[in-house]
């Protein structure tokens, strides 16, 4: 059967084309009693399609590479079975003259490519099935139809499986590649792997559609694979087909496309996959997995479960075909190649496992373990079981629901890790100084536990952050999700954009692991709140941080980028849904109540955390905050800016620990900020009396009272200077457009509107101070500040003190018109002290 190239519709299974559905190529025509393959030797000048009759003819179009592909040379063998029994059903009359017949047929399709696994696997199972209806005694007609319509249900699982391949390979590339959420991305491939190569959709073209199908592809490129050129005749008209955005290069371009920067991600299909991860592919696909290590591009690899192959240890136990010579020295056969030139052309090389950043398959990803190598036997043994992959790194979750291959990590496992990673391994100086690493948990924090990963002979250090499936503070009984870790890392890289100065490059977000990896923050740095505690003055600091305010919650806003674009922005950014509720319940809801989590320095302030939950004022003052927490969406927020979340020198300052990143109201963040520094002042007191040697601290309460004004002030300043450059937008676009503020005579009418915007800040940021503040004495996970206190009589003296100044700033919030009525009210408040 031939149809023009120009319009094959017998080629493709055409659907209504949607956001998630596009018109897909299909190699393989089947009715029962009829099959017909794509001739793929002929495209991508011709589109024709061969009838199988039997067997031994597939067989030879099998050799021949009319149809090529691990699944569909599988399929295509199961189909042409299915067609020639259909056709001889009649004359076997039991069981077991039906098993005879399909263990002769299927034992020879098997020579015609045997490295392709799926094929073995295929014929195993087949065989299998048919000797158990031999053994059961079924009729020959029973038996016949059974193996028919096994046969027939290999054409539609595949197709699914290819679509559950192409969603976990879409979620893995953009983990491994670590860009904010919702790039796109540029991917390189190898071989043909698509809906030609396929039932349809295709493994690592599949991955490919299902990116463009999530609007996250933004360029493939196909290698020519040379020297059956599969990717620049098959791949390449799949690409032109779906008028996907692709280019063809030459196999040998790939390292140079690297280098120049434009490929973020490379996967390829497989034939053969071992179970140390070994991975036997078209030939060329080797030198693609070392070409990605070299640069830090991760390198996946696409393929159903029935491609991974235990029972073959490592890669030198695979079978390599040889092909023909004619197909290097002959072109359409003519000879290009000189005579008596000797030529080797393996059809297949095999990759290591440990150039291989995980392994796609329709149950999931494999991922390698804590020592940085692949188990396939294991995860294929937990799936085929339906159970959940228990190794001993797990147990820690204790079967909470966790991202595919995720596994706990401590500071040794950590190493392998980091070791499997190429972004890091580079950032640490190279993968061949692993014996030189070592790591350390740090995390002060409540929520995540972070390790500091060093190498003695490079110098150099990486930070590797790890969320776990639930609150750190409180344990599993508490679960949170881990995609928090995806917000986190977006939005430090978005911060980043906005001010480089103070926030750290990452390096790497991998959302199986819930891992983000970033810069090391070198000594002198160290948490604010601990040099705080320590009586240490930074001279830079509030500046500093009024300039990261300014620049991160002015940048994200839509005064900044636009009313349409920041609805855009919210939507793609999420809206860290669990962050948020632990919010709401631990600031808004949790100290105002009687609440398991609830604690305070007892008996000293039972008192005063009854008298909060009957104040009716403050609680109604505070119903107020959180309804604007939930609606106000002005700016990307980090979502908890605390001193504990600062890291500094007298000289630099930089924000990190963005996981409650949310669109929030800008005072949400600058009063957190203003919470921690009037904590701080209040436990100075206490600090002071811890020790004989405590020594006087009103040269440190001075300095952080004036933090509170000097981050104000650059706040206000640098916002303001920001709106000017950027925010009076072009005709009616923005929250002040050009339309209505441009030009001098409405110089006044923006500054009144910037005066009245600010105002508001200040407000809010008062109220969600005071908010801040109380759950810090009263609710769960206090500050370290107020905690090394250890006369519990004296913490409460100061505790005290800094419920009684979060109160009237709650209440007062709109009656403290300046920044110094602030710092006026923390005074007046301590003299009570």
């Amino acid at each position: 059967t031939h149809h023009p190239l120009d319009v094959p519709p017998a080629l493709f299974q055409l659907r209504p084309v949607t956001m998630s559905t596009a018109p897909t190529l299909q190699a393989i025509r089947y009715t029962r009693g009829s099959l017909q393959l794509l001739d793929q030797l002929k495209l991508p000048g011709e589109t024709v399609f061969m009838d199988v009759k039997d067997c031994d003819a597939c067989w030879t179009m099998i050799r021949d590479m009319n149809v090529r592909g691990a699944p569909a040379i599988a399929i295509a063998a199961a189909l042409a079975l299915a067609v020639e029994l259909d056709a001889v059903r009649v004359s076997l009359e039991t069981a077991g003259a039906v098993a005879e017949f399909v263990a002769t047929k299927l034992d020879h399709l098997f020579t015609s490519r045997p490295t392709a696994v799926n094929l073995g696997e295929a014929v195993h199972r087949l065989k299998a099935s048919a000797s158990a209806c031999a053994a059961a005694g079924v009729p020959g007609a029973d038996a016949a139809e059974k193996i028919i319509t096994e046969c027939e249900a290999m054409l539609a699982d595949d197709v699914a499986a290819n679509r559950a391949i192409g969603k976990f390979g879409a979620d893995a590339l953009c983990a491994a590649v670590g860009k904010p959420s919702g790039t796109p991305l540029r991917v390189l491939t190898h071989c043909n792997t698509g809906s030609l190569a396929t039932a349809g959709y295709g493994t690592a073209l599949g991955v490919v559609r299902a990116l463009r199908d999530g609007n996250l592809l933004e360029h493939i490129y196909c290698n020519e694979t040379r020297p059956y050129n599969q990717g620049a005749r098959l791949t390449a008209y799949e690409i032109a087909f779906e008028k996907m955005p692709g280019t063809l290069i030459c196999d040998s371009a790939a390292a140079s496309l690297m280098k120049q920067g434009k490929v973020d991600a490379v996967v390829v299909g497989a034939d053969r996959v071992a179970d140390n991860g070994d991975t036997a592919n078209k030939i060329g696909t080797y030198n693609l997995a070392v070409s990605c290590a070299y640069h830090g591009v991760p390198f996946f690899v696409a393929a159903p479960v029935s491609t991974l192959d235990p029972s073959t240890k490592h890669g030198d136990d695979i079978e390599i075909e040889d092909r023909p010579a004619t197909e290097i020295t002959h072109v359409r056969g003519v000879r290009v190649a000189a005579d008596g030139i000797d030529v080797w052309n393996p059809s297949f090389d095999v990759t290591p496992g440990s150039l291989i950043s995980g392994i796609i398959t329709e149950k999931g990803v494999v991922q390698k373990t804590s020592c940085g190598s692949f188990e396939v036997g294991k995860f294929v043994a937990s799936h085929s079981a339906g159970t959940v992959l228990k190794t001993d790194t797990v147990p820690k979750t204790n079967g909470m629901k966790v991202p595919n291959g995720f596994y706990a990590m401590d500071t040794t496992s950590v190493l392998g890790y980091c070791a499997s990673k190429p972004s890091i391994a580079h950032a640490l100086g190279g993968k061949e100084g692993h014996k030189h690493w070592s790591a350390k948990e740090v995390g002060d924090g409540n929520i995540n536990f972070v390790y500091i990963v060093s190498c003695s002979n490079s110098g150099k250090s990486v930070v590797v952050k790890q969320g776990l499936p639930f609150v750190r503070v409180v344990g599993e009984s508490w679960p949170l999700s881990q995609e928090r870790v995806r917000y986190e890392a977006t939005a430090l890289q978005l911060a980043f954009g906005y001010c480089p100065k103070h926030v750290p490059e990452v390096f790497l977000f991998d959302q199986q692991m819930s891992v983000i990896a970033m810069r090391f923050l070198e000594p002198p740095h160290i948490i604010l709140r601990g040099g705080i505690m320590a009586g240490a003055t930074y001279p830079l600091l509030a500046a500093h941080v009024g300039e990261y305010l300014a620049t991160t919650l002015f940048g994200s806003s839509a005064i900044a980028v636009g009313c349409d674009a920041s609805r855009s922005a919210r939507q793609a950014f999420g809206a860290n849904e669990a962050m948020c509720g632990l919010s709401e319940q631990v600031i808004f809801t949790e100290p105002y109540a009687v609440a398991a989590n609830n604690k305070w320095t007892s008996p000293q302030l039972d008192f005063d955390a009854a008298a909060l939950r009957g104040d009716d004022s403050l609680k109604a003052a505070v119903a107020l905050l959180k309804n604007k927490f939930v609606t106000d969406t002005a700016s990307l927020l980090h979502g908890d800016l605390h001193t504990g979340s600062i890291m500094c020198t007298r000289t630099s300052t930089f924000v990190i620990d963005h996981e409650f990143a949310f669109y929030g109201p800008m005072g949400f963040d600058v009063g957190a900020f203003l919470a921690n520094l009037l904590l701080a002042y209040f436990s100075q007191d206490g600090l002071e009396k811890r020790s004989p040697g405590g020594g006087d601290r009103s040269s440190n309460r001075a300095w952080l009272l004036g933090c509170v004004v000097t981050m104000w002030r650059v706040f206000e300043k640098r916002f303001t200077e920001l709106w000017d450059a950027r925010g009076v937008g072009e005709g009616d676009a923005g929250v002040t457009p050009g339309s209505v503020y441009a030009g001098e005579n409405n110089k006044e009418a923006l500054r009144a509107a910037q005066k009245r915007y600010l105002a508001n800040i200040l407000v809010d940021s008062l109220g969600y101070a005071g908010a801040k503040m109380t759950r810090r004495v009263v609710g769960i996970a206090h500050v370290a500040d107020l905690e090394a206190i250890t006369d519990p009589d004296v913490k409460a003296v100061c505790e005290r003190a800094a419920l009684r100044c979060a109160r009237r700033l709650v209440l007062e919030a709109d009656k403290l018109t300046s920044i110094e009525d602030v710092t006026a009210v923390a005074e007046s408040s301590r003299a009570f002290v």
